[in-house]
């Protein structure tokens, strides 16, 4: 149970969006909730960001939307699933975000990326997509994505806003601590602390995500922003900017 049922079903967030809210799962001792973000580009191509695990009803369900083509890891920890997607789906094609094929490899996993992603979107969206990956920390390399015809910006870990509801207990004050409860939910303080030294050159990006006027802002963990995405993104980023 994650707190977003029903899971691994689709939800319609708007004109070629959708998001799957995945089984919660473990990190650092912590139980996680998993989103997954599906675009539908203009050719009919899914795109997939941070897929959740892959179950058969699931499986069909994406499918029926239409060919899955892209498989996105947009940072070094949300790689787990793509290799399942990639079996299921052997004309995909999975991009990797800086850092990810290392820690993939690290963690014995197998290896199955084909592309990098780079600061400017491949040809395969750059007429629906921009993206971007942040500055400003060696560790935490995430690449960004703005769908232009939704205005839904995606991010990954950048934010967390974590639920009191939804999570155990004893993770509250550890929830309170990182600074990533609901309704105020920001970059983990851990994350943070990596950003410190680059914190100009990241608050440039901050204003770049703010300069496409996002509508709503879709977080990998948590309760995301169906809207008033500006002004999340100043009161979460407040620190930086």
């Amino acid at each position: 149970m994650s707190g977003y049922e029903p899971l691994n079903k689709l939800k319609y967030v708007a004109d070629g969006v959708w998001i799957v809210d995945g089984p919660s799962i473990r990190f650092y001792g912590l139980p996680f909730s998993t989103r997954m973000t599906i675009i539908r580009l203009p050719n009919g191509d899914l795109w997939l960001h941070s897929p959740t695990k892959l179950l058969p009803g699931l499986r069909d369900e994406v499918a029926a939307l239409g060919r899955v083509a892209h498989l996105i890891a947009p940072n070094w920890i949300h790689y787990a699933y793509i290799a399942e997607w990639a079996a299921a789906f052997p004309e995909s094609t999975a991009w990797a975000a800086p850092g990810v094929r290392e820690r993939s490899t690290k963690m014995g996993m197998e290896a199955c990326f084909d592309h990098d992603l780079e600061t400017d979107p491949p040809l395969e969206w750059a007429s629906t997509i921009s993206q971007m990956i942040v500055s400003g920390s060696k560790i935490h390399r995430e690449t960004v994505f703005f769908h232009h015809p939704s205005q839904t910006l995606i991010l990954t870990d950048l934010i967390e806003n974590f639920e009191t509801e939804k999570i155990p207990l004893w993770m509250r004050p550890l929830a309170w601590f990182a600074g990533i409860l609901d309704p105020d939910g920001q970059q983990p303080f851990d994350m943070r602390l990596t950003f410190k030294k680059g914190k100009i050159e990241f608050a440039k990006d901050v204003r770049r995500m703010i300069e496409w006027r996002p509508e709503r802002v879709i977080l990998a963990h948590g309760r995301w922003y169906v809207k008033d995405g500006v002004a999340e993104l100043k009161r979460a980023f407040r620190w930086a900017l």
